[in-house]
């Protein structure tokens, strides 16, 4: 399976706008982004009108009235509020591929000092095949100057299509909060040249902020993710994070195509205070020591041939595991699911 050019028309890049004033993010991606379509989607609980600097001549804003008039408010509530409105733009792109960037992320240095162009490189790990069913020692076997190791069965080495590139970032730490309290200098400064696919079988959490995926092999599987109790009080988009990243892996490996983590690096801006997430964040801590069981678990039926297919039937697991109470985190969820599919079908 060779390497495959991605054409600039087949990419949309998405933006949740959780603040006003997208001037110093977007121009400091300009000369990135002006190659692509953005879908720039608002928090529906924002107020007024984005700021979007002149040069931006192929944008699409997405407001709450917008999404209400497709799915209605309440399905605008339950599923595309604060960082989860990144996922409408995932809902209605028309392209097979999709860059997700958050505001609070602009372009990295790589460890020469030469800017990343993270577009670019997620479009190359998404252009060139992964190898989940037998892990290569040198990492990514397609990358240039690399190959495959001494032992790799060469029956294995076309490998399959990469569907989720996941990328990294430098300065403000991906640590969850009671970390960030205990360690609270601790920076990613750290810049490693290397990208690997994630073995078969091995769970992993997910961040929207710098991700690519194929939109027509996983879109579904990228759902607004787990809702927690507090969310009315709190927005705690971690965990919303995590729990897609769990769907979108367990599909995957049933589907038999490729996740790529590593490359590319973006420069994450400080955001948030470590005490006060952990009393936010601590619903969370205790609920993943019940899903990813719960996703180790998950043993799909042959049926299942599409990335939606696997999503209803997480949904059914979630039921039967957890039970079905419509208020629990977990009925909120499994309901949340079906209404996901129901609107990728229509």
């Amino acid at each position: 399976m060779a390497q495959f050019c991605i054409k600039d028309d087949e990419v949309d890049i998405v933006i949740g706008a959780l603040q006003s004033d997208l001037t110093s993010f977007l121009n400091a991606w300009k000369p990135i982004f002006s190659r692509f379509h953005l879908i720039i989607v608002q928090d529906p609980d924002l107020k007024g009108d984005l700021t979007i600097p002149d040069g931006f001549n192929n944008v699409e804003i997405i407001t709450k009235a917008d999404i209400d008039k497709e799915v209605g408010s309440s399905l605008t509530t339950k599923l595309f509020s604060g960082y989860s409105c990144r996922y409408y733009g995932y809902l209605v792109s028309k392209k097979k591929y999709i860059i997700s960037l958050d505001h609070d992320c602009i372009p990295a240095k790589d460890d020469k000092g030469v800017q990343v162009n993270a577009v670019a490189q997620h479009l190359n790990n998404l252009g060139t095949p992964a190898t989940p069913f037998f892990f290569n020692t040198l990492y990514d076997p397609f990358r240039k100057g690399a190959d495959f190791v001494r032992g790799y069965p060469f029956s294995m080495r076309e490998g399959v299509p990469c569907a989720l590139s996941c990328g990294l970032w430098l300065n403000f730490a991906d640590l969850d909060a009671p970390t960030q309290a205990l360690k609270p200098a601790q920076k990613n400064t750290k810049y490693v040249d290397a990208v690997m696919t994630v073995p078969t079988n091995a769970m992993m959490p997910l961040s929207g902020a710098n991700m690519g995926f194929n939109r027509e092999l996983l879109g579904p599987a990228l759902f607004p993710g787990l809702k927690l109790t507090n969310e009315g009080k709190f927005r705690w988009e971690t965990m919303e994070d995590v729990f897609t990243g769990l769907c979108a892996k367990v599909v995957c490996d049933h589907l038999k195509i490729g996740v790529k983590t590593g490359l590319p690096y973006v420069w994450r801006e400080e955001r948030g205070n470590a005490v006060e997430s952990l009393k936010k964040e601590w619903e969370g801590v205790k609920l993943m020591e019940d899903v990813v069981p719960f996703f180790k678990s998950i043993k799909f039926p042959p049926e299942a041939v599409k990335a939606e297919d696997c999503m209803l039937e997480i949904a059914k697991m979630v039921n039967e595991k957890f039970g079905a109470d419509k208020n629990s985190v977990y009925g909120q969820a499994a309901d949340a699911i079906v209404e996901w599919v129901k609107l990728w079908k229509k």
